[in-house]
């Protein structure tokens, strides 16, 4: 294998950044607040909303794994997707932060139509992303460094957006519309550039093994391929785990801490606060190679790396609801991101795996498909969270809505239920996603 620059690993890191520390931080932890507190949907609405247009992505993203696996162009098979993919991601997440005067119908119909189309695209850009990393290099050393390097690009400029983005609120001003708006129109143009450049600055060096014909059969072959089954549920899990911590991250802020905490200067919102976790997943990301080495295996690394998620997350619904204890709860949120930054590399590094275990297997190499389902299992874990997250909240006091002159609307009918319920969704749902991954983990047949 030809020596890989490190301008190429930083090319394929924008990959996530734009994506995953862009488009998929603001979509996870922005949104739920901002459709029911800034753009006027129900809390029902939200949850359908969140719910439809993922579970829609549950059945386009394999499709999408095995066209993208059947692709030859100049470009080569899974980079295309991403030059030609970019400028409509950036777009389509634009116009989604945007709040148009259209009534309670009318809204409704834009946040569903282009929601879902999001997902489409997002779909269409993220799964050929993914198996790039099967076809760079066939060196698991070099595997678990592109993955490492693709985690701290996420990490870091989900970093960058989430401590940026009350400040950015502040420098433009107005209507909170309004600053959804403009903020959307920036960070599109920026996750439509770090794209962009992915496709462009990555090579595909390893030449896939192609069917010759269109056939059900890798469809099939997934569901008799037990390391696949059980890394797809872990990952569903792990972006469970996340999802209700990113989801409820708002209103957590908005109704336990009473609004932004401001110490020495510095605002503490809920996207600063998670900012927090977002740098401490950025190191240890950085980290994992070498902690997995250390330790001897991925999986012995991702075990360790979960029970300290299992112990913190219990820790922190024991934290006072008062803005006193700020600091005690970004200790905590350091410490769980620890085994986050260590266990999120892992993830797709072992995906590589499972590819080369099922090319082994089968004959033929199903990459694409094979990633098509980490996208899966991360829009599948994050709707249902998210989702739940919503409907939880309906169901102990919080309610939303739009008047007939477009007002935005907030009713809560039970206050200390919904403030425990809001707590408990960012600790003690993501501890026992979390106990059901260690058991997942225990089962997983590789040893790599």
């Amino acid at each position: 294998m030809a020596k890989i620059s490190l301008s190429e690993k930083i090319g394929y890191a924008l990959g996530d950044a734009a994506a995953g520390g862009i488009t998929w931080k603001v979509m996870s932890i922005a949104f739920p607040l901002f459709f029911t507190n800034v753009f006027g949907l129900t809390i029902a609405d939200t949850a359908t909303l969140m719910l439809l247009a993922r579970m829609f992505d549950v059945v386009t993203d394999p499709l999408m794994g095995a066209l993208a696996d059947r692709t030859q162009s100049r470009w080569g098979t899974y980079r295309p997707w991403m030059i030609f993919g970019a400028v409509p991601l950036g777009l389509i997440f634009a116009l989604l932060l945007y709040t148009p005067d259209l009534g309670i119908t009318g809204k409704r119909i834009w946040a569903y139509s282009l929601y879902i189309l999001m997902m489409v695209v997002y779909t269409a850009v993220n799964v050929p992303y993914g198996s790039l990393l099967g076809v760079m290099t066939d060196d698991d050393n070099q595997k678990n460094q592109f993955s490492s390097f693709r985690m701290v690009g996420a990490y870091a400029m989900g970093f960058v957006t989430l401590l940026s983005f009350p400040y950015l609120q502040r420098f433009v001003g107005g209507t909170p519309q309004h600053q959804y708006a403009v903020l959307g129109a920036f960070f599109g143009i920026l996750a439509t550039a770090g794209t962009l450049a992915c496709g462009l600055l990555t090579k595909e060096r390893i030449k896939i093994i192609r069917a010759e014909k269109f056939s059900l059969k890798p469809f099939a072959d997934l569901f008799r391929n037990k390391p696949w089954i059980v890394l797809t549920l872990i990952g569903i899990g792990m972006n469970f785990f996340n999802g209700f911590r990113y989801a409820v991250a708002g209103y957590m802020f908005e109704y336990c801490l009473h609004g932004d905490v401001t110490v020495n200067g510095l605002i503490i919102n809920y996207t600063v606060f998670m900012t927090f976790g977002e740098l401490t997943c950025m190191i240890f990301g950085a980290f994992s190679p070498s902690f997995t080495k250390w330790v001897g295996n991925k999986r012995k690394a991702f075990f360790v790396a979960l029970i300290g998620c299992l112990f913190s997350s219990i820790a922190y619904f024991f934290i006072p609801m008062d803005a006193d204890y700020i600091f005690l709860m970004v200790a905590v949120v350091i410490l769980t991101s620890m085994g986050i930054g260590i266990f999120s590399p892992l993830l797709w590094s072992m995906y590589a795996d499972v590819a080369d275990y099922a090319t082994e297997h089968n004959g033929t190499s199903s990459t694409g498909l094979i990633f098509s389902s980490g996208t899966m299992a991360q829009k599948f874990g994050t709707a249902i969270s998210g989702s739940l997250v919503a409907l939880l909240l309906g169901l102990a006091g919080f309610a939303s809505g739009t008047t007939a002159t477009g007002e935005t609307i907030i009713t809560i009918t039970n206050l200390p239920a919904v403030r425990t319920m809001i707590w408990a969704l960012f600790s003690l749902f993501p501890a026992i996603i979390t106990l059901i991954m260690l058991v997942l983990l225990y089962i997983y047949p590789l040893r790599k």
